[in-house]
């Protein structure tokens, strides 16, 4: 026997040892290509071999916990590319089977997997997203009615999933207190740091609150979703998602940024960074090192009072209420500088500079006054290790930041910016900002004149008119640098811009749309919620309510003249879309998932086409995008752990020689809830890496 036989049957030998199943000729055909830092092979099931299922490698030996996993191609093949160093539990999850058992691999190692078939559907729907759990509900009767439902629960899933084992099942806790389901479901929402809220929102449901109880039970007897998610396909079955852990096992909404977005190589191989609402702190992630650090934030404000950390009623989970923050961080972005700019409480809200408002303020402040910030800005400096905190006269949220070194950000009514250069150069708070209402020029002389008519005021053709709007989500347009806004309410439908014009505030002048009136895939577009704006000037909306996805492209308007304030000036500026990607409520057209913020692959980090649309699927454990190139919705898909919700997106290149090992597609684990993440209490949040390789086995 030839030294080039035996190898060649030792090889065999290991394969065979590896998946404990697979027969010689099998093994044969099971070899794939792979690089030493690669884990790679088949995995076949009892037909044969299992395509668009995912094989998911997890390791702890590194400095925070690491899991990537990929999808097999159509042969069932699979590559897991560039692994760091260390020993991986490694195993098959796809809709349709039962997770295989873990096997212990390392880095260019061949490994065949076996993959079982579930025995029935309610053992195979277990690792099901959320969202098909949730589509058994069924709507109350009636168009009206419909709506209302899906306005009310729509509330719930802005915080964290429903649908997930958390919420689909009733915690023993709860039920050892109930007298019957009904009653659990009523103790239930009262918990956790939105109790109040969720109380609220679930009385609004009145009778109907019944479903959920029969739901519960339903599930507890046995039933599962009929009708279980597509697999991968096509294009879905190249990506490669990445999990890292950080944070606190009790943070809630954990939204990260991993570089700036104008310029995508800013933060080459840099820290991801993320806010911690719940417990005050930044959360930072070297994804070379691989290791994640916790920074507390110096704040300065008086304890927040609000109900949603009022928490009345003890956790289950974790009994008193450990949500008592005070800073209140929220929504984070990155500049050219690496540096972390994000929202947050540096005072009570009452305690406005005199420049804000009324006869002493300055000429933002007498333009239109603002007599209370709720939130303010901040920033931190990874290179000097120290924060700064920008006492703004508006309340601040969500941030874009335009080609000036302008941060904006959105607040009912109107739109603030502050100046990062100004404020570089003088930390002069006053100096460095500015902010502008919504005023549409309705007598049609070309500007905006003081004396405009109030948003509660008849609509004067001899005097402009204010309009009151929502702006959760602000855009701005890098075609010609225009502010534009989208609000969260379930029953908003405008998208306004703003112009400042070159001597703001007195220049500002604003216009607003709404889709035209009708049925469009059997719904009214309804609940508008995030925003972004490509290049070309187009305007991507998300709509929570209805589940619509639409563009509106201004060039397209006959005329964006709108004497009568009504946003139907340009009906024919709209393209509206459904992604028909997601499940909907057992007898409705309504989704049982929503589009939570939108945002935009610029330069293409994904290979879906620059400027490609994509948004948070909340219940679906993805993010769906709106491929340019190839006309239809892309599903990146996290099949592990289940729970993943986004709010926010960072496309980052690291290095544009090594094609798509060098970029992709950063967001974070965003729930309220992060013990409701596959894994239960303990758990951590994730930040999170998509990659697009050409093809599923790109080593």
């Amino acid at each position: 026997m030839t030294a080039r036989v035996r190898s060649w049957i030792a090889a065999v030998g290991v394969a065979v040892l590896a998946s404990g199943a697979l027969t010689w000729v099998d093994a044969q055909q099971a070899q794939v290509a792979i690089d030493p830092d690669d884990i790679g092979g088949v995995v076949t099931g009892d037909k044969g071999p299992e395509a668009g299922v995912w094989v998911i490698a997890e390791t702890t030996d590194l400095p925070t916990k690491l899991a990537r996993s990929v999808v097999t191609d159509d042969q069932g093949r699979y590559v897991v590319p560039d692994l760091p160093r260390g020993n991986y539990q490694v195993w098959v999850r796809g809709y349709g089977l039962v997770d295989s058992p873990k096997q212990t691999a390392k880095p260019g190692q061949q490994l065949n997997l076996k993959a079982t078939t579930a025995p029935d559907a309610k053992t195979a729907a277990q690792v099901y997203p959320a969202a098909w759990w949730l589509s058994m509900v069924p709507a109350p009767d009636g168009a009206e009615n419909q709506l209302k439902f899906a306005q009310t629960i729509k509330q719930c899933y802005d915080c964290h999933q429903l649908g997930s084992k958390a919420t689909r099942e009733m915690n023993p806790v709860i039920a050892k207190e109930a007298s019957s389901t009904a009653d659990a479901w009523d103790r239930r929402v009262r918990v956790g740091p939105s109790g109040p809220t969720m109380a609220a929102d679930f009385m609004r449901l009145g009778d109907h609150r019944r479903v959920f109880a029969e739901w519960t039970d339903r599930i507890a007897k046995g039933e599962a979703p009929k009708n279980p998610p597509p697999r991968p396909k096509g294009v879905e079955r190249n990506l490669v998602v990445t999990t890292w852990d950080w944070g606190n096992p009790t943070d809630g909404r954990s939204d990260a940024a991993a570089a700036d977005l104008r310029n995508p190589s800013a933060n080459a191989n840099g820290p991801v960074f993320g806010v911690t609402q719940m417990v005050d702190s930044l959360n930072m992630l070297d994804p070379v090192e691989h290791r994640a650090t916790k920074i507390p934030i110096p704040v300065t404000a008086p304890p927040l009072v609000s109900a949603f950390n009022a928490a009345p009623n003890p956790s289950p989970y974790w009994g008193e209420n450990v949500w008592k923050r005070v800073g209140d961080p929220r929504s984070v972005g990155m500049d050219a500088k690496g540096r972390v700019w994000f929202t947050m409480r540096n005072r009570a809200a009452d305690q406005q500079p005199a420049y804000c408002t009324g006869g002493g303020g300055n000429k933002f402040g007498r333009h239109y006054p603002l007599k209370q910030s709720n939130k303010q800005v901040a920033v931190y400096d990874p290179k000097t290790k120290k924060f700064e905190q920008i006492d703004t006269c508006f309340n601040v949220d969500h941030n874009e930041f335009d080609e000036k070194n302008n941060v904006y950000y959105g607040m009912p009514g109107s739109v603030g910016w502050v100046n990062m250069d100004t404020w570089d150069k003088t930390h002069n708070a006053e100096q460095s900002q500015g902010w502008c209402p919504a005023v549409i020029d309705t007598n049609g002389d070309g500007r905006i004149t003081p004396g405009w008519t109030e948003p509660d005021q008849p609509v004067d053709p001899k005097r402009d008119h204010r309009i009151q709007f929502g702006c959760y989500s602000v855009a701005v347009n890098p075609k010609d640098g225009t502010m534009w806004c989208s609000d969260n309410g379930v029953q908003y439908k405008r998208l306004v811009r703003i112009e400042k014009g070159p001597n703001p505030p007195e220049t500002c002048k604003a216009e607003y749309y709404e889709p035209p009136p009708g049925l469009h895939q059997g719904l009214a577009p309804s609940g508008s919620g995030g925003l972004v704006i490509g290049h070309d000037g187009v305007a991507w909306q998300g709509w929570r309510v209805s589940g619509h996805f639409t563009a509106f492209d201004r060039s397209k308007c006959k005329s964006t003249k709108d004497p009568q304030a009504n946003g139907q000036s340009c009906p024919e500026g709209w393209t509206i879309l459904r992604n028909t990607n997601e499940p909907t409520y057992a007898n409705s057209l309504y989704k049982s998932t929503e589009a939570y913020l939108n945002y935009m692959d610029i330069n293409d980090t994904l290979g879906l086409g620059k400027d490609a649309p994509l948004y948070g699927s909340m219940n679906t454990d993805s993010m769906e995008v709106y491929s340019p190139t190839l006309k239809q919705f892309v599903t990146l898909r996290v099949p592990y752990p289940l729970g993943f919700f986004a709010r926010s997106g960072t496309g980052r290149i690291d290095d544009p020689k090594t094609g798509w090992k060098g970029k992709g597609y950063w967001s974070s684990y965003s729930t309220y809830a992060s013990w409701h993440i596959e894994g239960g209490k303990g758990t951590l949040p994730k930040a999170i890496k998509f990659q697009m390789r050409p093809n599923p086995l790109a080593k």
